[in-house]
C-alpha cells in the first residue's frame, strides 16, 4: 500500500486540475456570451445626409438607405436634410418609401443655418420624427413648373391645390399643424425652428443641437407610425452607421447642379463645333456629345427656361457664323450679348442655389468669344493667302520662253511643264516670262 500512495495523489491532483480548467472555460464562455448578447442588444441607427436637390439620384440614395435599414433591423433612420427643394415626383417617391418602411424615419434639418425648403418641407412633415437644429427654417413649398415655363392661372392653381392637399394629408396623419402645412404650399410661408415647434399643434417634434443630442432626446420616446401603430424608440448608446452615396450617385448628383450643367452645355457645344470644323478628329465630337447628354440629363431635373437655352444656342450660332461671314464684328457682338442674356435667364428660379453665378457666366462667355475671335482670324488669314494649287496658283508665277512668243503664239516652260502661250509683245527665246492669265490649257504671258 505504501507503494500505491503516490499514484493516488497524482490522480487526485489531475482531477482537481481538470475541474479548475472546466470552471475557467465555463466562466470564459459565459463572459463571451454576455458580451455577444450586449452587442446584439445595442441599438442600431442608420444615418444619411441629403445635401442637394431632391431629384431622382437623391431619391434613389434615400430609398436604398431605408431598404438597408430594414434588412439590418435598425431602430431608426436619421436623414439629415438641407435642400432648397426639388422635383415633386422624386419627393413623392421618397415619402411613399418612408411610410412603407418598417424602420422609423427621423428627418433632421441641420446643421444651424441650414434649411429644408419646398420639397424638403414635404419630407419633414411626412417623417415619423421631425426635428430641426437651432437657426434653421423650413417651408416655402409653393410649386414651380419644372420646365421653367410660366404656367397659366388654371394650371398653376391646380398644381398648388394638388400639393396643398398632399401636405394636408401628410400633416394630418402625423398629427401636425394642417393649416400651416397648407399655407407653406399655397402662400409660400416659411417657419423657423421655434415657430414650427411653438405652433399649436406643432409642425415639428423637437429641436436638437446635433445628432447625438437628437438620439438622446428620442430615447424612450413613443412615436406613432403612418399606419397608426405605436413604437417606442430605444436610441441610448446606439451604434450609428453612416451611409454614403455610391460613386455613381455622387457623380450624377454633382451633375444636377446649375453651374455644372451650364459648363457641360458650353463644353459640349464647343466640342461639336470643333468636330464640325475638323471632321475626323473624333475626340472633340465624342467629348462634346457626352457633355451635351449629361447637360440634358441635368436640365431635366432643373427649372430651366427654354428661352434661355434658345438664346445660348443662338449666341453660339452667331459666333460660328462670324467665321464664315464677314460682318466686321457685328455677329460676334450679337453672339456675346445673346450668350450673356441667355445665361442670366437660363435658370428660372428665385432660389440662389438654382441660379447661375456671374463669376461663372462671364469667364465662359469671354472664353467662347476669344475662341471665336481666334478662329475668325485664322479664317481671314486663310482667305487672304494666295492659292497654292490649281490654275489660279499659276497666275503670277515665272517661267522662260522656249521659242519666240508673240500674239501668234509660242511655247514656254513653267512648273516643269511646257505650255502654249501668247503675249501682247514679242518675247525672244530664253527670256524670262511671267504668267498673267490661264485660259484652259493656254497661257497669257508678259516679260518678267
Amino acid at each position: 500500500m505504501g507503494r500505491g500512495g503516490p499514484p493516488m495523489n497524482s490522480c487526485r491532483a489531475g482531477r482537481c486540475t481538470l475541474r479548475v480548467a472546466l470552471v475557467l472555460g465555463l466562466a470564459l464562455s459565459c463572459a463571451t456570451s454576455i458580451r455577444t448578447f450586449a452587442r446584439a442588444e445595442q441599438p442600431l441607427v442608420y444615418s444619411a445626409v441629403v445635401d442637394s436637390l431632391i431629384q431622382p439620384v437623391s431619391a434613389e440614395y434615400v430609398t436604398s438607405t431605408l431598404d438597408r435599414a430594414d434588412l439590418a433591423g435598425a431602430a431608426l433612420v436619421v436623414l439629415t436634410l438641407r435642400t432648397p427643394g426639388g422635383l415633386v415626383e422624386s419627393t413623392r417617391a421618397i415619402v411613399t418609401h418612408m411610410v412603407a418602411a418598417r424602420t422609423p424615419v427621423a428627418i433632421f434639418v441641420a446643421p444651424s443655418g441650414a434649411r429644408a425648403a419646398s420639397a424638403g418641407f414635404i419630407l419633414t412633415i411626412a417623417a415619423d420624427v421631425a426635428a430641426m437644429a437651432p437657426g434653421t427654417h423650413i417651408g416655402a413649398a409653393h410649386p414651380v413648373d419644372g420646365g421653367g415655363q410660366k404656367s397659366d392661372e388654371t394650371m398653376a392653381a391646380k398644381m398648388t391645390e394638388d400639393l396643398a392637399a398632399y401636405a394636408r394629408t401628410l400633416a394630418g396623419r402625423r398629427h401636425r399643424n394642417v393649416t400651416l402645412a397648407a399655407e407653406a404650399v399655397s402662400r409660400s410661408r416659411a417657419f423657423t425652428e421655434e415657430e414650427a415647434r411653438a405652433a399649436t399643434p406643432p409642425l415639428i417634434d423637437l429641436v436638437a443641437a446635433d445628432l447625438p443630442d437628437l438620439l438622446r432626446q428620442l430615447d424612450g420616446r413613443t412615436i406613432t407610425r403612418f399606419d397608426g401603430a405605436t413604437v417606442v424608440l430605444h436610441t441610448a448608446n446606439a451604434r450609428v452607421v453612416a451611409i454614403e452615396m455610391s460613386l455613381r450617385q455622387r457623380v450624377l448628383s454633382a451633375v444636377a447642379n446649375p453651374d455644372v450643367a451650364y459648363l457641360l452645355l458650353s463644353l459640349g457645344t464647343l466640342g461639336l463645333t470643333i468636330e464640325l470644323w475638323n471632321p475626323g478628329a473624333v475626340l472633340p465630337g465624342v467629348v462634346g456629345g457626352l457633355c451635351l447628354l449629361l447637360a440634358f440629363f441635368a436640365f431635366s431635373m432643373l427649372p430651366v427656361n427654354v428661352a434661355g437655352v434658345l438664346l445660348l444656342l443662338f449666341g453660339l450660332l452667331l459666333l460660328v457664323l462670324e467665321i464664315k461671314v464677314t460682318s466686321f464684328g457685328l455677329l460676334t457682338v450679337g453672339g456675346v450679348l445673346s450668350l450673356i442674356f441667355g445665361s442670366m435667364i437660363l435658370m428660372d428660379s428665385p432660389l440662389p442655389e438654382l441660379q447661375l453665378s456671374l463669376r461663372l457666366v462671364l469667364p465662359v462667355v469671354l472664353a467662347f468669344t476669344a475662341i471665336a475671335a481666334m478662329l475668325t482670324r485664322l479664317a481671314l488669314a486663310a482667305q487672304r493667302r494666295p492659292p497654292t494649287t490649281g490654275a489660279s496658283a499659276m497666275v503670277g508665277s515665272s517661267g522662260h520662253a522656249l521659242t519666240a512668243v508673240d500674239a501668234g503664239g509660242g511655247r514656254v516652260s513653267t512648273h516643269g511643264e511646257i505650255w502654249q502661250a501668247t503675249a501682247t509683245e514679242a518675247i525672244a527665246p530664253g527670256s524670262r516670262v511671267r504668267i498673267t492669265q490661264v485660259d484652259g490649257l493656254h497661257l497669257h504671258v508678259c516679260k518678267d
